[in-house]
């Protein structure tokens, strides 16, 4: 096979893909080159009977009931490894956005008391929520109000009893009851955090059962005190995200400009490098340029698309080629999904890599510390260093692929709702049930999620979605799934040639009724922590119905899941009730206990999630497959609620 070859089966984006061979030529390596030597993996791994939580081990044990060793040193079975480990693995996705969300809340306070240099620019937001959590709003002024909403999340993180406030805020009621019942309602993200630790433990829970509700309990402080929470204080600060038009590609580096990416995702740092960079502008005219260009990857990307129209270069697995342009004078990182290979690609160009959280350092980066009251002068500073170094560019190195794509993005629940206004002002929502009623919409997937250099980049993605369109099914997407579309045409209404007929007159009719051509047949609702619009919407829809979430037809999918935050947010979704698809597996199949309680129907098995929640695993690694699977759940659910089920077609692609 040569080496051509070889690069196209690593991804569809042909600008990845020209930067791939330009890294061989280099002599650089990338994440898509350590993917294949990490190959064959460990099946222990693979299937989760690894355990490392002693200096007994570490034990191994056997998968599946074949023959060999069955328990490890303690007397610890594959249920109880597997179990342990995947909660384990929960709590690793969970963390990092309820700390993002810590953080968010720790900057709205400082603002609000005047010592951070961020003003609020979600004045309706912040009203809309303090009358939620039953406070005085009218005639209070903004900084008043903002500091007692902060005050009241803040007890999410400090309360010993009681159930959180955001769950209590956001969560349907018909869903609390399903928790209550269970016992898994939680009061404080830290403490369910350190006690899920303690859970995992050596010579502690080892009940696989009730490791499993520990799971699921953990998978709703990540939806209320990580997601959730996360996107509502970030609404207040920097405002709700309205309708955008955008470009996708490594081409939106340019050349002649100062360019700057900002990649991670925690706002308050890369809205911080844009206002600088706007602020600075002249400065990198006098140097030539022709001003000064932002842009994004991962998450850090969704914030600003979402807010500001800032360009997309690209997504998780594709981070390093964006400095093998050569074009790139500083990559600002934060926190979460940032490689440490970025550092070893940044030493063969002039690009500096700098990290800017206080607790998130990475070896071979420079550094400069954001905190909420320092955040201009981190800003001023990150930009000065990037104008620093466009004198030292190499234009013998600069490489940057040509092209872009158009995109819209934007789609925040409010916006989506003033979309359907048109139509119906008195209810908004009544198209859009219509629509679904009817099988017009047959029904709702949101693809989320990541990519992974495990397989080809951005393929799975684009290829359940155009599968579930084809089908008249509504995509919503965000994360770096959502930049798999963006990427390949499928956040612009050009892609509506990938619909089905009933699917596209209705996205044509809703955007015509509000100027535009139509609406994309994705709608791009923002960053992983945006996950929590996706609940919004299905919270509203169940309400407007009448009825629990877990009645509604719809579906989850992270085709290309690398992180465990892909597999928290899933389980935030699977105790909705809303059946989760993805398609790379979690390290569960090594327990026929675990495997079968996540993804076995209602009967199938003594204890399911599908019977307790209403939802349930699925893994599926082709994308065609994947994409009749979710139909054929969502067409169950259309007959549970008493709706005209339409015939699909199974695509002839193979």
């Amino acid at each position: 096979m040569s080496r051509q070859v070889l690069i196209t089966d690593l991804t569809i984006d042909t600008g990845v893909q020209e930067l791939l061979g330009k890294a061989e030529q280099e002599n650089i390596e990338t994440a898509f080159q350590r993917a294949k030597e990490q190959e064959p993996h460990c099946k222990f791994g693979l299937t989760g009977v690894c355990c490392r939580r002693c200096l007994q081990g570490p034990c191994k044990v056997t998968f599946n009931g074949n023959k060999g060793i069955k328990r490890g040193v303690c007397g610890a079975t594959a249920d109880q490894i597997v179990a342990r480990n995947l909660l384990s693995l929960i709590v690793e996705g969970t963390t990092p956005h309820v700390e993002h969300a810590r953080e968010i809340l720790h900057t709205l306070l400082e603002t609000a008391e005047g010592k951070a240099p961020y003003e609020i620019k979600g004045k309706d937001k912040l009203i809309s929520i303090g009358k939620k959590l039953g406070l005085t709003v009218d005639g209070v002024e903004l900084d008043k109000l903002a500091h007692e909403v902060a005050l009241i999340a803040l007890q999410d993180f400090q309360q010993q009893s009681g159930v959180s406030h955001w769950l209590r805020l956001r969560a349907q009621d018909k869903s609390i009851e399903t928790w209550e019942k269970l016992n898994i309602l939680p009061s404080n993200a830290h403490l369910e955090i350190a006690n899920a630790i303690n859970k995992t433990a050596m010579g502690c829970e080892s009940d696989p059962v009730s490791l499993l509700l520990g799971i699921m309990k953990m998978g709703l402080v990540e939806g209320y005190d990580g997601l959730h929470l996360s996107t509502d204080l970030q609404d207040i600060l920097f405002g709700t995200p309205r309708l955008v038009k955008t470009q996708y590609r490594m081409g939106v580096i340019k050349e002649d400009y100062v360019n700057i990416a900002v990649h991670g995702h925690i706002p308050m740092v890369s809205e911080k490098v844009l206002e600088w960079s706007r602020k600075l502008n002249d400065e990198a005219k006098a140097l030539g340029a022709k001003g000064i260009n932002i842009v994004g990857i991962c998450c850090s990307a969704n914030e600003l698309l979402m807010r500001q129209g800032v360009s997309v270069a690209t997504n998780y697995a594709s981070q390093e080629l964006a400095i093998i342009t050569g074009a790139l004078e500083a990559m600002v990182v934060d926190a979460q999904c940032i490689m440490p290979g970025l550092a070893q690609v940044a030493e063969c160009y002039h690009t500096e890599l700098i990290s800017t959280l206080p607790n998130i350092k990475i070896e071979g980066a420079s550094h400069v510390d954001w905190t909420p009251e320092e955040a201009d002068k981190m800003g001023e500073e990150i930009v000065r260093r990037a104008l620093a170094h466009y004198p030292e560019r190499d234009q013998a190195k600069v490489q940057i692929p040509e092209g872009t794509v158009e995109a819209y993005a934007g789609f925040s629940v409010e916006q989506i709702v003033e979309l359907l206004a048109a139509l119906n002002g008195a209810d908004p929502l009544l198209p859009l049930i219509e629509a679904i009623a009817k099988g017009d919409i047959l029904g709702v997937v949101a693809i989320v999620g990541c990519t992974n250099p495990k397989v080809k980049q951005d393929l799975a993605n684009t290829e359940v979605a155009k599968e579930l369109m084809r089908n008249n099914v509504l995509i919503v997407a965000t994360g770096c799934s959502a930049h798999s579309l963006g990427k390949n045409g499928l956040l612009s209404p050009a892609g509506l040639e990938y619909c089905g007929e009933k699917l596209a007159n209705v996205l044509t009719a809703i955007g015509q009724a509000n100027g535009l051509p139509a609406l994309p047949p994705a709608l791009h609702m923002g960053s992983c922590v945006d996950n929590s619009r996706i609940d919004d919407l299905l919270v509203a829809l169940a309400n407007r119905l009448g009825v629990g979430v877990r009645e509604l037809p719809v579906a989850g999918s992270s085709p290309e899941n690398h992180s465990p935050k892909a597999l928290s947010i899933g389980t935030f979704f699977i105790a909705q009730g809303v059946d989760v698809h993805i398609g790379v597996n979690a390290p569960i199949t090594g327990s026929p206990l675990v495997e079968q309680a996540l993804t076995a129907n209602k009967g199938e098995f003594p204890v399911t999630t599908d019977e307790l929640f209403g939802g349930k695993l699925i893994y599926e690694a082709d994308p065609i497959q994947a994409a009749q699977t979710m139909i054929a759940r969502i067409i169950q659910k259309r007959k549970a609620l008493g709706l005209v089920c339409p015939e699909t077609t199974e695509s002839a692609a193979e």
